[in-house]
């Protein structure tokens, strides 16, 4: 799993970076301002818990249990949720998306806590 974690991790860190190219390049003219934020916010978001996946890769190498390995299953579900839904919020101007990205950061928190919850366990 270790390697499955790393590799997904840092895919979603090529993606993130292609998104945000994307984003600052091909849409800054298409976007309004608040629309390129709130995308720009999803990129963020994206990379930051895509780097937190190779955390997760390094702390199930060291130690392995299902708090450590669950944690990377929340913070995918977090990029997916949160990033996706403001991706497709910036892009479609859906409204109703707004409601569920509150869902990712609810995963993202969960992934930190199963992280720390997993080493402190294992420890």
């Amino acid at each position: 799993m270790v390697a499955g974690w790393f590799v997904t991790g840092a895919t979603l860190c090529g993606l993130g970076v292609l998104l945000g190219a994307f984003g600052a390049h091909g849409l800054r003219d298409r976007l309004t301002p608040d629309m390129l934020a709130v995308y720009e916010t999803g990129v963020r978001y994206h990379l930051n818990h895509a780097l937190g996946l190779l955390a997760v890769a390094w702390a199930v190498s060291r130690w392995p249990n299902a708090w450590t390995s669950s944690a990377g299953w929340f913070l995918l579900a977090g990029i997916v949720v949160f990033s996706g839904s403001l991706y497709l919020l910036a892009l479609t101007g859906t409204r109703w998306l707004g409601a569920i990205t509150p869902i990712g950061g609810l995963c993202f928190l969960a992934g930190w806590t199963a992280l720390v919850v997993g080493v402190l366990r294992a420890s």
